[in-house]
């Protein structure tokens, strides 16, 4: 039986490996194609994969077994759960795969896109630029078809000459800028605050006008200091959480 192939990663050593490995392998997971296979490689496998001991590695199937995105049966191997729950809480700790495990899983439709100047309220990230490459998508629950977010991005145009739409409509941006456009990220600062549903927002994730929303506004760094993408996401309040776990070290 072929096995599904989950992407690689580069380890940041700050971080807890198999907290890492974990939020890559469950970006791969929520992010595959229908006709992906099921059965996960061997642990030794996917150890020799990441580059990390086969502890560590039990330790990041551990917590995808505890969140119920793959089940473990002995001497049948490990399998992806064909059922797995979309848009559930992540745990965010620092890395890219966070952030790509968080937004990945949901199927998109992209609503627009094309050039315009920066926002007023966005326009300190882009000093430099007359306009910015905007794409608009609308998110929804792969399994029920129920709109779940829609978000839209910002992106420097010399970058956005590189992305292909039609890869918005399967991964998030941030996977999109990584690891097609190659984009040399080096840090995303996230803001999450609470706000009311407006007329447009309220439309699209068919939810009362002025009901709870959650606002996150994600921004993009390369190792210059540049902003690269500024993500503006409104989520439905009744369907996501956010935790943040710090670590001390």
């Amino acid at each position: 039986m072929t096995s599904f192939a989950p992407d690689s990663i580069v380890l940041n050593r700050k971080l807890p490996l198999w907290y890492q490995v974990s939020q890559s392998l469950r970006a791969s997971i929520l992010g595959r194609s229908p006709q992906d296979p099921l059965r996960l490689p061997t642990e030794e496998q996917l150890a020799g994969h990441y580059g990390v001991s086969v502890l560590t590695m039990r330790q990041a199937l551990k917590e995808l077994e505890d969140e119920g995105l793959i089940s473990r049966h002995r001497r049948r191997g490990t399998f992806i759960e064909p059922g797995v729950k979309r848009g559930a809480p992540v745990r965010l700790l620092g890395s890219v795969d966070a952030i790509v495990a968080q937004q990945s899983g949901m199927a998109a439709e992209l609503l627009d896109h094309g050039r315009a100047a920066p926002p007023a309220e966005l326009a300190e990230h882009f000093p430099e630029l007359a306009e910015v490459a905007t794409y608009h998508r609308l998110r929804s629950d792969e399994k029920t078809g129920e709109p779940t977010n829609h978000a839209r991005n910002y992106v420097r145009p010399e970058l956005a000459d590189r992305i292909d739409p039609a890869d918005l409509a399967r991964w998030p941006m941030t996977k999109v800028l990584r690891d097609v456009v190659k984009a040399d990220i080096s840090r995303i600062t996230d803001t999450v605050e609470a706000r009311l549903a407006d007329p447009e927002t309220a439309r699209l994730l068919n939810v009362p006008l002025l009901s709870p929303i959650l606002h996150y506004t994600g921004i993009t760094y390369d190792t210059e200091g540049r902003v690269l993408d500024v993500a503006v996401i409104h989520y439905r309040g009744d369907r996501f959480s956010f935790t943040v776990t710090l670590e001390a070290h």
